[in-house]
């Protein structure tokens, strides 16, 4: 499936105050905590837990909250299918981060090991 500008921008627009629920009820049913979702943010994003209660207050757009994200460098190693979509084939961005996201996301909540979500270059 091909993202288009206009999909890339509604996605842009959402809060990730309103998303951000769906993700601790996600990874809560499956038995994974709180503090190991925002482990995942953390690593994915940079932000520290302060900074991401300001953007859940605040109602952060998604555009914003990765415009000011420091991206892993090894983000690029997050692959595979997320809602359709080949993340590592997503050209538009913020959509390829949201993905990222949700892809770590699902995998917390599938029961990967922290080790393999927060992914290191093999050497």
């Amino acid at each position: 499936m091909v993202v288009t500008a206009e999909k890339n921008e509604k996605i842009g627009k959402m809060t990730f105050s309103s998303v951000y629920p769906h993700y601790v009820n996600k990874i809560e049913k499956k038995g994974r905590t709180k503090e190991e979702l925002h482990s995942v943010i953390q690593w994915l994003t940079g932000f520290s837990e302060e900074s991401l209660q300001e953007f859940i207050r605040k109602k952060t757009s998604f555009a914003e909250f990765f415009k000011k994200a420091s991206i892993h460098p090894n983000a690029h190693l997050i692959t595979g299918v997320i809602c359709g979509y080949r993340v590592e084939e997503i050209e538009f961005e913020p959509y390829r981060q949201v993905r990222y996201l949700d892809k770590l996301v699902d995998e917390l909540a599938k029961g990967k090991k922290m080790e393999k979500i927060l992914r290191q270059e093999k050497n």
